[in-house]
C-alpha cells in the first residue's frame, strides 16, 4: 500500500511538472491594430483668421456605409497654417483617442500629405530618432487660387530611412496603411 501511495504521488508530481511549461515566458505582447473611425485635420492660420477643419467619420467601422467627409471652408492663397491631425475610435465607449499612441510609437508611424499644386507641407514633429511623424505640420497654401485633392495617409512601420520618406514622399515608404482619406479642397484668393 505504501508503494502504491508513493507511486501515485510520483505520478501526480510528474503530470503537474510536465503540464506547467515555460512556453509562456516567450510570449510577446501583441500590439493590435487600432480601429480608426475619425480623422480630423485642423489648419489654424498663423497670425489669425478662419480655422479650416477637414474630417472623415466612419461610424459603422467596416460596415457598408461610406465615411462622411467634410471640409469646413476654403484655404486662403499664400497663407501659412499650423496643422494637427487627430485619430479617434468612436466605436469604443468612451471614445478612444488614438493620437497619443501614434505619437508614443512615432518611430513606427508617419503621416503623408499627398497633393499636387495645393501648396507645401512641412513636418513639425519628430520621433525619438529625429525622423518625422506628421501629427503636427505647417502648410503654406498655394500663392494662387486652385483646387484639388489632398490625401492624408497614416503608415505603420514605414522605412523612414528610404529616399524621400523624411520629406514626405510616400513612394518608397513601404509599411502598412493604417488609415487614408482624400479631401477635395479649394485655395481661394483673399
Amino acid at each position: 500500500m505504501k508503494n502504491l501511495k508513493i507511486s501515485l504521488l510520483a505520478l501526480i508530481a510528474t503530470v503537474s511538472f510536465t503540464s506547467c511549461s515555460s512556453d509562456n515566458d516567450a510570449l510577446v505582447p501583441v500590439n493590435e491594430e487600432e480601429v480608426i473611425t475619425t480623422i480630423t485635420a485642423t489648419f489654424t492660420p498663423q497670425g489669425g483668421g478662419e480655422t479650416i477643419v477637414l474630417q472623415s467619420r466612419d461610424l459603422d467601422g467596416d460596415g457598408p456605409d461610406a465615411p462622411v467627409v467634410t471640409v469646413s471652408g476654403d484655404f486662403t492663397a499664400g497663407i501659412n497654417y499650423n496643422g494637427t491631425v487627430t485619430f479617434l475610435n468612436e466605436l469604443a465607449n468612451p471614445t478612444e483617442d488614438i493620437t497619443e499612441e501614434i505619437h508614443e510609437e512615432g518611430d513606427e508611424h508617419q503621416l503623408f500629405y499627398q497633393q499636387n499644386g495645393l501648396g507645401t507641407f512641412t513636418y513639425a514633429d519628430e520621433d525619438i530618432n529625429g525622423n518625422p511623424i506628421g501629427l503636427q505640420f505647417t502648410y503654406q497654401a498655394s500663392a494662387t487660387a486652385t483646387s484639388g485633392n489632398l490625401t492624408i495617409t497614416l503608415r505603420h512601420e514605414p522605412n523612414k530611412d528610404a529616399e524621400g520618406v523624411s520629406n514626405g514622399i510616400i513612394t518608397n515608404a513601404g509599411g502598412n496603411t493604417d488609415a487614408t482619406v482624400t479631401f477635395t479642397i479649394n485655395v481661394a484668393q483673399p
